[in-house]
């Protein structure tokens, strides 16, 4: 019965390595997987639970202040100082041995500008922190969509090679038949097989190409590199996408980071302008004091107790300009992050224009070669039904073999083009989300 159990266990385990091994995901899995699993992604989130501990930190400057102290010390030698009374003089001790005090202070900030400017700074270093993130994610999308179509076309360059070795393996056995029988030279059969092997080196090649795009892709997506991955068996067909003449591009994550970042510093502006303010503040203590001859234990140590309750308040004078240099200073950082959304702006702009033109224009590539392919299939079977019947040589064969896979190797490098263009382009829109949804 346990034999029977541990050989169950063993082909669970057997069984869910099998399907890991076999993993087949969509554009969407992958993505969601990458949002999921990939160190950018984790850092992004650990950056916004950063910003709420900033905001526990600004809060507490608005808080009770509370210390508590602790003194123990010891004079071997006590000054000692002339006191004249009535015309006579004593030589007096100032102090004891043994000294201790034990106390605690509270200080309550009343007024403190830059406590509520902190504040303020805080929740919008927390929104910051989460357009950053949603940037970052955009960013996820964008390189595991492109490394996703990238294996795709790859992988479909594959099946063309494939089919062209098929193919020439075909006519191989029609010429190698005639060649038996005398109805061809054994030349043709020669040149045929030299075709398949530059086939096969060619087919290595691209194995070895959809080896390396697949790795790109796990990294990107976060995932095991020594773990197999398949993509879905879906067509890639272009998708009738609206086209603007132009978009309102302040709404792009790219944007609204600077903008955030704009209000921050802001807030530091205000900040080092709150150094101008006087500071108002309550403070209290309390405390025991002893002293004596000997130790705190012994019975002679003499304790006190005091208290204390004072308001203070700090009025800035004068501090040599500094604080009008860093006022000065954070002004021409807001100027230059100014500038920074004005130069981003225009680039949006410019990343739109260029997506919508370049989305014409891979329609268009993929409308001609898509037609190249029809033509070049229908080449090459009326030149292999001419080449049976003495109508036409091995080398137009093997021309119109070559141009078959010319042209379907140049439609997928169209529909890559495409749809990397595509991505650019609802990249532009701000949309990238909508890859996940």
């Amino acid at each position: 019965m346990k034999r029977f159990k541990l050989l169950l266990s063993v082909f669970f385990v057997g069984i869910f390595y099998i399907s890991k091994a076999q993993d087949v995901v969509s554009l969407k899995d992958a993505v969601i997987f990458a949002l999921e699993n990939k160190a950018d992604a984790k850092r992004a989130d650990l950056a916004i639970k950063k910003a709420e501990y900033k905001i526990d930190e600004a809060k507490a400057g608005a808080l009770p202040q509370v210390n508590g102290n602790v003194g123990l010390q010891y004079n071997p030698i006590i000054q000692e100082t002339a006191l004249t009374m009535n015309g006579e003089t004593m030589v007096i001790k100032m102090g004891q041995p043994w000294n201790s005090n034990i106390g605690v202070n509270v200080y309550q900030a009343i007024f403190d500008q830059r406590v509520f400017t902190g504040l303020k700074a805080a929740k919008s270093t927390r929104e910051f922190y989460q357009i950053n993130a949603d940037l970052t994610d955009e960013q996820i999308i964008e390189r595991v969509a492109t490394a996703y179509y990238q294996v795709f076309v790859q992988e479909e360059k594959l099946k063309t090679i494939d089919k062209s070795l098929e193919n020439t393996t075909k006519v191989k056995n029609v010429i190698k038949s005639l060649v038996d029988n005398g109805l061809a030279k054994p030349i043709d059969l020669d040149r045929v097989i030299v075709q398949l092997n530059n086939i096969s080196s060619s087919r290595q090649q691209l194995v070895n190409a959809v080896q390396i795009t697949k790795n790109a892709l796990k990294f990107y997506m976060g995932y095991p590199i020594k773990q197999e991955i398949n993509l879905e068996e879906v067509a890639i067909e272009p998708n009738l996408l609206i086209l603007e003449d132009e978009i309102n591009t302040s709404t792009r994550t790219e944007f609204k980071v600077l903008e955030k970042q704009k209000e921050l510093l802001g807030f530091a502006k205000e900040a080092e302008k709150a150094n101008l303010y006087p500071t108002v503040g309550l403070s209290g203590n309390y405390g025991l004091q002893g002293f004596g001859e000997k130790f705190v234990t012994s019975k002679n140590y003499t304790w006190s107790d005091l208290a204390s309750i004072g308001l203070s308040v700090k009025v800035p004078i004068f501090t040599g300009g500094s604080t009008k240099a860093k006022i000065n200073q954070a002004e021409i950082d807001l100027l230059d992050i100014q500038e920074q959304m004005n130069d981003t702006k225009l680039g949006l702009d410019l990343e739109y224009q260029n997506a919508k033109s370049q989305i014409e224009n891979t329609l268009k590539s993929v409308d001609i070669q898509r037609e190249n392919v029809l033509l070049a299939e229908k080449v090459l079977s009326n030149t292999q039904s001419n080449y049976q019947h003495g109508l036409a040589t091995l080398t137009e064969i093997i021309d119109s073999e070559n141009a078959l896979t010319d042209a379907r190797n140049n439609y997928s490098n169209a529909l890559l083009e495409y749809k990397i263009a595509e991505v650019a382009l609802i990249k532009a829109k701000g949309d990238l989300k909508t890859l996940i949804q």
